[in-house]
């Protein structure tokens, strides 16, 4: 059977290529609102009514009064526009799918913390900026600070696709790894906790990981009082959503030393202002919101859906399924 499918995504021409190609024999529209930005919401679009399958940002009211609407297809790991339970439990009601491609951007994810944590337990970050400064020489600072991650403990808030392959990397460090979720199930080389046993385990990290997406149960969820909990001189990291921290508190703590350092990629008005305080924190390190990036990002996120479309099509178990 031939399905509609929409899009409001701009791929360049070779993605939009493997795109076209990869869906016959369906039929493929685009949206004439459509964006090159995976982050950008999607407007409501009277074409949308024709589809059978929504693959981009599609308006989230929209896609819920289209009963025709079988599948949605996000191209970010993030879908807090989609987060409600009206729009989960109504697609689940009418048996309707929706995923995310989460997949895409876990192993980026999960290397730029990596980067972070090797770049400060070897110092990276301060030698760098004496470089660029006066060029003094510390030898014995810089070789005496130096930390290994081997035998460190690592606390993930929040275990999805992003986790789990973060923990993967971290393995060969022999570091201990715990991870905070709502399903407290067994993993292998992970030990999940549950949340009542957060402020615990936040005494034991030397690495705090932010995972979390932005929704209604996690906004400030690493807020002062999480904070007063931290290991003194832990190493924090957020690459999950800017609206999960209170950026305040977390200045109060940078200051104070209960955070050692910070390594931020997300914050809660992107771009970040020039003036906000971030950027003059002189333990406070700062990425553009770029820890998912990666060259073949387009590519990867196209292919995805071409793989869950065959899927789809087939009755079989999709990628990255939230519904």
């Amino acid at each position: 059977m031939q399905l509609t499918l929409w899009t409001n995504m701009l791929f360049k021409e070779s993605d939009t290529r493997l795109l076209t190609e990869g869906v016959k024999p369906h039929r493929l529209v685009y949206s004439p609102a459509a964006s090159a930005a995976v982050l950008a919401a999607g407007r409501p679009d009277p074409l949308l009514a024709e589809a059978d399958v929504a693959f981009g940002q599609p308006d989230a009211a929209q896609c819920l009064a289209l009963p025709r609407l079988r599948w949605v297809e996000v191209t970010t790991a993030g879908y807090t526009r989609y987060d409600t339970p009206e729009f989960l439990e109504g697609f689940r009601a009418r048996g309707a799918a929706f995923t995310n491609a989460s997949t895409v951007f876990a192993d980026s994810c999960a290397q730029h913390v990596l980067a972070m944590m090797l770049a400060f337990g070897r110092r990276l970050l301060p030698s760098h900026r004496e470089q660029l400064g006066d060029r003094s020489w510390h030898y014995d600072e810089r070789r005496y600070e130096s930390r290994l991650l081997t035998g460190q403990t690592v606390l993930l808030l929040g275990f999805g696709a992003i986790g789990r392959r973060l923990a993967s990397l971290l393995a060969p460090f022999e570091m201990k790894i715990l991870a905070v979720r709502r399903q407290v199930r067994s993993e292998r080389g992970v030990r999940v906790i549950p949340e009542e046993h957060l402020s615990s385990a936040l005494g034991q990290a030397d690495h705090v990981v932010n995972l979390l997406p932005d929704n209604a149960s996690t906004r400030n969820y690493v807020n002062a009082r999480r904070l007063a909990c931290f290991k003194p001189g832990a190493r924090f990291y957020n690459v999950g959503r800017g609206s999960t921290v209170d950026e305040t508190a977390l200045l109060d703590a940078l200051r104070s030393g209960r955070v050692g350092e910070a390594y931020l990629d997300v914050f809660a008005t992107e771009p970040l202002p020039p003036n906000h305080p971030f950027w003059d924190t002189p333990n406070c390190y700062l990425t553009p919101h770029t820890a998912g990036g990666r060259h073949d990002q387009d590519e990867a996120i196209v292919r995805h859906f071409l793989d869950n479309l065959a899927a789809f099509t087939r009755g079989e178990p999709m990628i990255d399924r939230v519904v």
